[in-house]
């Protein structure tokens, strides 16, 4: 582990970075992306940024003030990954043993680079990315904001969920005096729905299920349910989150399968249960409260293996 002024200056230094986010891409690793590729490329190196799936409509507008810039990279760096297997196929085996630097803030990270800094206490890890950014002198435009006040509301369901802290609210405030245009933003993240997410919601909650005294829920959506809704990855989101919010339940499961049958699976917690643990123990990992794994298999084994846990 290094610190993040150790993270600054081996920044300085570095030059031809790629900038890698996770597989099924959130605001938060969108967002830790471009904003720190835009600081990059404002300091006058050469930047861009890869991942496994194509940024969605909901997000496409953190990367228009992104440099189209091509180059053999010399220089990798991870923004909130805590696995290299997070970084998914063909990603991983193409900078598995490469990256140079990951910053996260999971807990569970497991520190797969050659030089890593992590902050559990973070909320998001575009948190850390406009400290990184303050540190190395950047500036931080209205745009570069607007990326990380965006990584920030998304990973504390708009300063909803526990990981909300103080200085949270600080670094939000100190977006919104940078430029970010909150409004729209709030907008865009959490008041919009399309008419194909609203289809997909209506098909998730008729598959809803109790379990355990009804203290666990569970929605499921399997590929031709969400082909038929016609709605994008990133749109399904917050449906992780419908589960838990039914009176009693302590933990919600959303199962939702990808085009090659297996299945993205979120776990929600209350204060009781550490989604990260039942995660972990199936490949995955993440936060106490919100944690994530892929099972592969048909609708009832993937039930069937995260109720075990």
């Amino acid at each position: 582990m290094i610190s993040l002024d150790d993270a600054a200056e081996y920044l300085r230094r570095a030059d031809d970075i790629v900038i890698l986010s996770h597989q099924f891409p959130d605001g938060d690793t969108f967002g830790s992306a471009a904003a720190l590729c835009m600081a990059l490329q404002s300091m006058g190196k050469r930047a861009k940024t890869r991942c496994r799936h194509a940024v969605s409509a909901k997000y496409a507008f953190m990367f228009r003030g992104v440099k189209k810039q091509e180059f053999e990279p010399k220089t990798v760096v991870a923004v909130d990954v805590a696995d290299i297997d997070l970084l998914g196929e063909p990603i991983r085996e193409e900078y598995e043993g490469r990256v140079d630097l990951c910053i996260d803030h999971h807990a569970g990270n497991r520190t797969f680079a050659k030089y890593t800094y992590v902050d559990s206490t973070a909320a998001a890890t575009t948190e850390i990315i406009y400290a990184l950014i303050t540190k190395l002198g950047a500036k931080i435009t209205p745009e570069i904001a607007s990326c990380l006040y965006t990584g920030v509301a998304t990973d504390t369901g708009c300063f909803r969920f526990s990981n909300t802290t103080a200085a949270t609210h600080r670094a939000a405030a100190d977006l919104i005096e940078a430029g970010a245009d909150v409004e729209m933003l709030n907008e865009r993240l959490f008041e919009s729905r399309s008419h194909a997410r609203i289809i997909a919601e209506r098909m998730a909650l008729e598959s809803l299920e109790f379990y355990y005294d009804d203290r666990c829920a569970l929605i499921c959506l399997t590929w031709d349910q969400i082909q038929a809704a016609g709605v994008a990855g990133a749109e399904l989101e917050d449906l992780t989150s419908l589960p838990r919010t039914i009176e009693r339940v302590e933990v919600g499961l959303t199962l939702r399968q990808q085009k090659d049958g297996s299945f993205k699976i979120s776990v929600r917690t209350g204060h009781n249960t550490n989604a990260c643990n039942i995660a972990r123990r199936l490949g995955g990992g993440g936060h106490p409260r919100a944690a994530g794994c892929e099972i592969s298999g048909n609708p009832d084994n993937a039930k069937h293996a995260i109720l075990e846990e």
